[in-house]
């Protein structure tokens, strides 16, 4: 079954042709992924397909019966609603038809009660708000209360992609999910999408997300669509052979092109009708030797500033905002080329460890000595704010005139601005022309022309399309100095850094020797034994303990295990009844309030005393 079709779709902005000539088909249980480089279109193909936006030309056709929703890259909620009435806002058509229901009801008509209630079966509708408040705990967002304009960015994002999957549209639309959430929320978000009978069609850099997600992939590439059936891997070598291929026939093209050129220049002014036909075909031959398939990449070969033996020494720094403590008496001292990695949920000091380190905030407590020979430069999340009115060009050379780069060469900033894919035209236009990505790999190149020789970047990879991703990796990867990197794009950390700082909350950070997946491995098999000796499942076992082995608690110890065993299971059974009741309640508002924060305080509970229960077991032999 055919859910969209779009057929000769084409986008211009004043003399910039995005694409054109673009058709393809979007069929039920498709889950298709949508790649091209920043600034080709993507997302613009998103809005104009959602209704956003409107094409130059071609034609959209959608089914009439079909619920679609959009996620937009970078989504707008009024500031003035709190999160519960923020989600309903986003979702104006459900809104109606509730309020359709409740009015039916009002009049009493039969026939208008059956009406709604089927509309309210076909958009399930019925318990929307408890629907709402469950993805929201899912979400991490249990403040439902607070103001949109008090969130983060994080949670403001969360809020956005709630109001979007609340409504199990038959067909999504999301432009970068994956952006702003932290790794918990999106191994969260990829196994909703692969269990979700949805089609989707969205545009992601994230590689693992897009390979465990989609099933179809759309590359936008000189303005023309190709389709590869199959996963990221599968769609990089089908790529590479097809560029390859096109790469052959340009050249075959140009060679045949010189022979033709000295026949054509030969020939005697009298044709003959063979002669007409061969000049004809001289200028097809001519067009295609004339493309510009050979395709530039993004070139990457600075050099490093020398580091010295002293390069960064972290001591005892402490930071909290009001109750909450970020950082305790964290301690750390670099060595060289040493390149790590950040993870942790939204809010447990990320960011602020390297605005700590970069200096833009101070530490409540601590110091850090940094070596003299040391070139910083950081990457910030939120980016710099250009003047939208400068000029490409001049925002580079007001960070450097030239560029040294990796071969003792230099070269000046315009040429730098080409090798990051800059063209001449771009280079004299304003900031504001850029579309997102562009901009981002402007901000980008600001901070590499610097020549530095320890890189902190926080969240690199949002808004860089995949291809330059791919560059920035190869670059860090042979980069001679130190990289310290906050990123929720699992691929790109596992490609670069050779162990993590785990922020694990309550001030709490680990050093753990290894990549990203394998973290995720080791904590797998660390919460499969929790699980296997909590209290709960392991009751049997502990009402008949092994009287061979020796009990090394003390008694007030032995005490607090019994007590903490009761308490836990007191807590579940508490827990399940709140989400019975959360499942079948009623349209208190209040009540459910009351009910989803009681929820946090239990799960809390749980795993705080589940922690101390592990403690005091290890101690039993």
């Amino acid at each position: 079954m055919i859910y969209l079709q779009v057929d000769n779709l084409a986008k211009s902005f004043n003399e910039k042709t995005l694409f054109e000539e673009i058709s393809f088909g979007v069929h039920k249980g498709q889950k298709i992924a949508l790649i091209a480089k920043n600034g080709t279109g993507k997302s613009t193909l998103l809005k104009i397909i959602s209704g956003q936006e409107t094409p130059t030309a071609g034609t959209i056709v959608m089914r009439s019966d079909l619920t679609h929703a959009y996620l937009d890259q970078n989504p707008i909620l009024e500031e003035h609603l709190n999160v519960i009435e923020a989600v309903f806002a986003s979702a104006k058509g459900i809104t109606n038809i509730i309020k359709n229901y409740q009015s039916a009801l009002l009049s009493g008509d039969h026939d208008k009660i059956s009406m709604a209630s089927d509309l309210m079966d076909k958009n399930n509708a019925w318990n929307y708000e408890e629907g709402i408040i469950q993805i929201l705990s899912q979400l991490e967002i249990n403040q439902l209360d607070k103001k949109i304009g008090e969130l983060s960015g994080g949670q403001k994002k969360r809020v956005a992609l709630a109001a979007v999957l609340i409504s199990e549209p038959d067909f999504l639309i999301l432009d970068e999910p994956t952006n702003h959430l932290d790794l918990d929320m999106i191994v969260w978000l990829e196994k909703y999408l692969e269990r979700s009978n949805c089609t989707l069609l969205m545009v992601t850099h994230d590689r693992y997300f897009l390979d465990r997600v989609c099933n179809d992939i759309l590359e936008i590439d000189g303005g023309k669509l190709h389709r590869y059936k199959g996963n990221y891997s599968y769609f990089l070598e089908k790529r590479s052979e097809r560029i390859e291929n096109e790469n052959a026939v340009v050249l075959k093209a140009k060679n045949l092109l010189r022979k033709e050129l000295a026949w054509i220049r030969k020939t005697p002014s009298a044709r003959t009708t063979k002669s007409k036909s061969r000049i004809e075909n001289f200028y097809d031959i001519k067009e295609t030797a004339s493309s510009k398939r050979i395709e530039k990449n993004i070139r990457l070969d600075l050099k490093g500033t020398r580091l010295g033996k002293k390069i960064m020494e972290i001591n005892y720094l402490s930071k909290k905002f009001d109750d909450l403590t970020l950082l305790d008496n964290f301690t750390y001292t670099f060595k060289s080329n040493e390149k790590v990695g950040i993870v942790g949920k939204n809010g447990s000091g990320k960011t602020t460890l390297l605005n700590i380190l970069t200096g833009l905030i101070a530490p409540d407590l601590g110091y850090i000595e940094t070596g003299e020979t040391v070139v910083l430069s950081y990457y910030k999340q939120d980016g710099i704010s250009f003047d939208e009115n400068q000029r490409v060009i001049d925002i580079a050379k007001d960070i450097a005139e030239v560029v040294k780069m990796n071969d003792g060469s230099k070269v000046s900033a315009g040429e730098f601005l080409t090798q990051f894919l800059f063209t001449p035209e771009m280079q004299y236009t304003q900031v504001a022309k850029l579309s997102g990505g562009e901009k981002r790999r402007l901000y980008l190149m600001t901070v590499l022309m610097k020549n530095p020789n320890f890189l902190i970047l926080d969240e690199p990879t949002n808004d860089l399309d995949i291809l330059t991703l791919n560059v920035l990796e190869e670059y860090l990867n042979n980069f001679k100095g130190c990289v310290l990197m906050v990123s929720h794009d699992r691929f790109f950390m596992d490609k670069i850094v050779e162990h993590l700082f785990v922020f694990e909350g309550n001030a709490v950070i680990r050093d753990f020797p290894g990549n990203y997946s394998q973290y995720i491995d080791y904590k797998t098999i660390k919460e499969s034994q929790i699980k296997k000796s909590n209290p709960k499942n392991q009751k049997t076992e502990r009402e008949k303990p092994n009287r061979d082995k020796p009990n090394k608690l003390s008694y007030k110890e032995q005490k607090e295990y019994e007590e903490l065993e009761l308490e836990i299971e007191q807590l579940e059974t508490e827990k399940s009844m709140i989400e019975n009741a959360l499942y079948e309640s009623s349209s208190n508002h209040e009540e459910v309030m009351a009910y989803s924060d009681r929820l946090g305080e239990i799960i809390h509970l749980i795993e705080t005393k589940t922690d101390r229960w592990l403690e005091l077991s290890l101690k039993i032999e």
